[in-house]
């Protein structure tokens, strides 16, 4: 196992050093245990481990609520959630490409839903969830913690104030970009369906997405009944329950070693310590963004994970990255209609504050910004 560990650190060193919002640095350590020999996914030995994560993703989300881990995207979980949720309608509550994604996968499976936008870099506003809710036509929201494409963090600390006015309705957050970097109070947040994946601030491989449920999610998916079977939501909880926390399909173990082990680490940390990491990289690179370019977010909804910077000196961000690769290092360019228009630099993860003074010092010096 040492000349294993030992391997993936020479070839750590030799690869880029990622600053794009996902998938994100993994530490050679949690690299070396997707090498783990592998064990019976139907054996005693299975159930303890994927209890143990579980026990140990419940302090990171601040939740008593049951843990689905899923060997998928998160947008596997996403599908599977609002289409085991949504009885009448949905509401999607979209701030970019990823947001709008909920909307996408409630029409592609036949789950009625309506889409609201905000312009790019605008947050979604506790008054207009309350305006749509109060409509009485919805029993399923969605909303995203965190958006990468536009780098903005959504209110939901305000936004939880209007849900707990309406009781009957299911609750879904995207935090597939922070969970790991910013701090989620999922129980007393009222959340009913937090979804999350390995490959951001929980820095780890992709490939496994993780979800918390709560009891009122979960009396939604027994009512609604089967929609589905891989990401049916009433079929994984209910094997896990009457399998000890095992799975209906093969699981992907290795990821669940890596998990298991990459949860002590961020224990071993300090959950708040790395909530405040992450915070001092979102502050220092948020403030270089605007003393050479601008921020693309509303001023106070800037993310703790990735920072999206308007293009305002009009440079080539693709020749840039070129540049930047020759030191061994790589951003992201904009998403979609924003490549161009915007560039991205994550902050999440394994990274750090020196991190973040190498990537910025980088650009700085190759476009001679003064």
């Amino acid at each position: 196992m040492l000349i294993f560990a030992a391997l993936f650190f020479h070839i750590y060193m030799k690869i880029k050093k990622l600053f794009i919002p996902g998938p994100t640095q993994v530490h050679p350590e949690v690299l070396s245990k997707m090498g783990t020999p592998m064990i019976g996914h139907r054996t005693k030995e299975a159930s303890i481990l994927q209890r143990d994560i579980t026990d140990k993703l419940r302090k990171l989300m601040f939740t008593g609520n049951k843990i689905i881990l899923s060997t998928s995207s998160g947008t596997g979980l996403m599908e599977g959630a609002i289409r085991s949720a949504t009885e009448k309608k949905a509401i999607v509550f979209a701030v970019g490409a990823f947001g709008k994604r909920w909307w996408e996968l409630a029409r592609l499976n036949g789950i009625d839903a309506d889409l609201h936008e905000e312009k790019p870099g605008y947050a979604t506003m506790p008054e207009t969830v309350d305006a749509y809710l109060k409509s009485g036509k919805y029993d399923t929201v969605t909303i995203t913690h965190n958006e990468t494409s536009t780098g903005l963090g959504n209110p939901i600390e305000s936004i939880s104030e209007v849900m707990e006015k309406y009781p009957d309705v299911v609750w879904m957050v995207d935090a597939v970009s922070s969970l790991g970097g910013v701090k989620i109070d999922t129980d007393r947040l009222g959340i009913d369906v937090l979804i999350s994946s390995s490959q951001k601030a929980l820095a780890l491989p992709p490939g496994l997405s993780i979800a918390s449920v709560s009891k009122k999610a979960e009396s939604r998916f027994e009512k609604l009944g089967e929609r589905g079977y891989y990401l049916d939501f009433k079929t994984l909880l209910q094997f896990i329950d009457k399998k000890d926390h095992q799975y209906h399909c093969t699981p992907s173990l290795p990821h669940m070693f890596a998990l298991d082990y990459q949860l002590d680490r961020i224990i071993k940390e300090g959950i708040e310590n790395r909530f405040i990491r992450h915070m001092e990289c979102a502050e220092y690179t948020i403030n270089w963004a605007n003393h050479f370019f601008k921020t693309l977010p509303q001023p106070g909804f800037e993310s703790m994970t990735v920072t999206c910077i308007e293009n305002t000196r009009k440079i080539s961000v693709s020749d840039l990255n070129e540049k930047l690769a020759e030191r061994g290092m790589v951003i992201s360019n904009g998403y979609g209609e924003l490549k161009e228009k915007t560039f991205r630099i994550a902050h999440m993860g394994e990274l750090n504050l020196d991190d973040m003074t190498e990537v910025t010092e980088a650009i700085e010096d190759i476009l001679n910004l003064k």
